[in-house]
C-alpha cells in the first residue's frame, strides 16, 4: 500500500501525461512559451480569481507575497504554529518577526481567537506593526477565513492564503486560492495537484501585485528580461512541469476531488469505532470542502504513537506524523520567532497526530485493510 499512490494516477493518465511531456520534448523549448500560459490561464479560471502566476515552488509563492507587499523590518507576521516550516520560514527571511499563533484542536487551522489575542499582544507589549496573516489550510481542509477577514480587515493587516495543502477545498462556493488578498499554492509532488518535481503559484485579483510579483520572479525586470529595474529571484516553473501539471488539473477537477470526498467517507464509516477508544478523526465543518492532503486522525492522550506507527507497519500500513514539533519550538526560529501564548493546542496536537494513506485512487478495500489494522492494536 502507498501512502499516496502517484503511480496509479499516473497508470490512469499516463497516455495524456507522455503526449504532454513528448510535445515539450520535441519543441526544444523548456523555459515558458504556451503550456506556462495557458496552465495559468486554467488555473486562474478553476479558482475564479483574475491572476495566477506559476513560480518554482510554494516557499517562493509566499515570499514572493510578502515583497509585494513590502513586508519588512518593523513587521509582525502571524503564522499557525501547527504547519509546515516554510509558512514561517520566509518571514524572517524578508526582515519581518513571525508570531505564533494556536489553532482550533478539530480543523487544526488558525483560531481567530487565538489570532486576535496574539495580534492585541503585540500591540501592546513590542514596537512591532502588526502587517500580515498567514493562514494555512491544512490538510486539505480551508481555514476559517471569514472571521479571519473580519479580524485582518479590522486590524488593517493583509491576508495571505497558503493554499499549499488545500488547492481543491472550497468553503460555500468558493475555492481555495481565492480567499486571501493573495493566495499561494505548491504543486509538490505529494499535494492535492502536484508535479513530478517542484513547482508554485500565487493568485490575486490585484493587478498591481501581480506585476509585481512577475518582476520579482524574474530578477527584477522591467519591460523585458535585461532590463533589470528591482532586485528579485530566479523563480519559474518550467514547461516540462506545466505540461504535466495541464494534464493533471483535468484529471484533479474532473473527479479526482470527488473520488478522494468519496475515499474520506468510507474512512469515516469505517473507523468510526476509534471514536470509543479514545482517538480523534478529522472534523469538515458545514459548508466546507476539504481537498483531503492528509487524512489525519489523533490517537488517544497518552498513546505511544511510535508503538501504532510500528505496528501498523508491520501490517502493510504506511503512516506519517505531520507534524511533530510546533514552530515556535524549532530551533531556526530562537531568537528571531514570538509566541505569546505557549500554544498549547499545537503542543497538544503534536504528540498525537498520525496521518493514514489517502488519495483519489484508493479502493474500499485499501480504507477497509487500514480500519483493520486499527481495530487490531
Amino acid at each position: 500500500m502507498e501512502f499516496r499512490d502517484l503511480k496509479a494516477q499516473y497508470a490512469a493518465l499516463k497516455p495524456a501525461v507522455d503526449g504532454a511531456v513528448g510535445a515539450v520534448l520535441s519543441s526544444g523549448r523548456f523555459i515558458g512559451g504556451a503550456p506556462v500560459a495557458e496552465l495559468e490561464g486554467a488555473l486562474a479560471d478553476y479558482v475564479a480569481v483574475d491572476h495566477c502566476l506559476t513560480c518554482a515552488n510554494g516557499t517562493d509563492a509566499l515570499e514572493l507575497a510578502l515583497l509585494a507587499w513590502g513586508v519588512g523590518e518593523g513587521d509582525a507576521v502571524f503564522v499557525p504554529d501547527f504547519t509546515f516550516f516554510s509558512s514561517g520560514e520566509v518571514v524572517p527571511l524578508v526582515g519581518a518577526i513571525p508570531v505564533f499563533v494556536d489553532v482550533d484542536p478539530a480543523t487544526h487551522n488558525m483560531d481567530p481567537a487565538s489570532l486576535r489575542r496574539a495580534v492585541a499582544w503585540v500591540r501592546e507589549n513590542t514596537g512591532l506593526s502588526p502587517k500580515a496573516v498567514v493562514a494555512v489550510d491544512l490538510f486539505g481542509l480551508p481555514a476559517d477565513f471569514p472571521t479571519l477577514r473580519e479580524v485582518c480587515d479590522g486590524e488593517g493587516m493583509f491576508l495571505l492564503e497558503d493554499g499549499a495543502q488545500g488547492f481543491g477545498g472550497m468553503i460555500g462556493g468558493a475555492r481555495a486560492c481565492s480567499f486571501g488578498d493573495i493566495s499561494i499554492t505548491s504543486f509538490f509532488p505529494a499535494k492535492p495537484l502536484g508535479c513530478y518535481g517542484d513547482g508554485g503559484a500565487v493568485f490575486t485579483d490585484d493587478d498591481g501585485w501581480d506585476a509585481l510579483m512577475g518582476s520579482l520572479a524574474v530578477h527584477g525586470k522591467g519591460t523585458m528580461k535585461y532590463d533589470n529595474v528591482r532586485l528579485g529571484m530566479n523563480s519559474r516553473l518550467d514547461t516540462l512541469q506545466a505540461a504535466v501539471l495541464s494534464v493533471k488539473l483535468e484529471a484533479f477537477a474532473g473527479y479526482e476531488v470527488a473520488d478522494v470526498n468519496r475515499v474520506a467517507a468510507w474512512y469515516g464509516e469505517a473507523l468510526s469505532f476509534l471514536g470509543a477508544r479514545g482517538w480523534g478523526l478529522p472534523e469538515v465543518p458545514q459548508g466546507y470542502l476539504s481537498s483531503w492532503a492528509q487524512y489525519t486522525v489523533r490517537v488517544p492522550e497518552g498513546a505511544d504513537r511510535a508503538a501504532v506507527q510500528a505496528t501498523l507497519k508491520d501490517q502493510g500500513v504506511p503512516t506519517m506524523v505531520y507534524y511533530p514539533r510546533p514552530m515556535h519550538r524549532q530551533p531556526a526560529f530562537d531568537g528571531v520567532g514570538l509566541c505569546p501564548d505557549g500554544c498549547p493546542v499545537t503542543c497538544e496536537l503534536c504528540g498525537r497526530v498520525l496521518s493514514l494513506p489517502m488519495g483519489p485512487y484508493m479502493g474500499r478495500d485499501d480504507v477497509e485493510r487500514v480500519a483493520a489494522a486499527l481495530e487490531a492494536l
